[in-house]
């Protein structure tokens, strides 16, 4: 009898063990990192699969890991000035460290992205922009580097199916040279409001 006590007890703090493990930080799966943060935090502003309802804040279904990786980076080291970024940003991303950055990362580049919604009034303008550029004042096509669907590429954000009202507000953001980015200056200085709505007009969806 003494040595079935033995063994339960054996038992019981094996058990006992294994979930303190679980628990701890350091062993969590990326994919269980990725998920309670975006319960705890990222889904009262983004949603729970990053497709955001309000069209100030981005969608991140779809994105890139990699770009959001960077920015996230960008965001806790303080290196991304934008208004925003000051604002809530910078307070959110400076308790993540990178384990659970990339975890993120992961989970939003793993979700259905949100298609765009080309049939807008200046689309076709758009259209033109987007695969052609406009040489005469120097801007480039937007598919060469974000793709011939705007789904992006690595460190290169998806733009397709964002809401309008924040493309429009990253695109300015560029012009004023608030978000610095050396290649986005260049191709946003010389464009007019229109241009960039009928960018949006082609790309988003809201």
């Amino acid at each position: 009898m003494r040595n079935l006590h033995i063994v339960a007890l054996a038992a019981a703090l094996f058990l006992t063990a294994m979930s303190s493990s679980a628990a701890e930080p350091g062993t969590q799966s990326a994919a269980s990192l990725a998920e309670a943060k975006v319960a705890s935090s990222c889904q009262k502003c983004h949603g729970t699969t990053g497709d955001s309802v309000s069209p100030i804040y981005p969608r991140l279904n779809g994105q890139q890991a990699d770009y959001i990786t960077a920015q996230l980076k960008a965001f806790r080291g303080r290196r991304r000035g934008d208004t925003r970024a000051q604002g809530y940003m910078w307070r959110v991303a400076r308790e993540l460290d990178d384990k659970t950055i990339a975890a993120l990362g992961q989970y939003y580049a793993s979700q259905k992205p949100t298609q765009p919604q080309t049939g807008g009034a200046l689309a076709a303008e758009g259209e033109k922009i987007f695969m052609n550029g406009d040489p005469a004042k120097g801007i480039a096509a937007c598919q060469q580097c974000h793709g011939k669907d705007g789904e992006g590429s690595g460190s290169v954000p998806r733009i397709a199916g964002q809401h309008s009202a924040y493309f429009r507000m990253v695109m300015g953001g560029y012009q004023l040279g608030l978000r610095q980015n050396e290649s986005m200056r260049a191709v946003t200085k010389n464009m007019t409001n229109r241009q960039i709505e009928a960018l949006s007009s082609y790309l988003s969806n809201d």
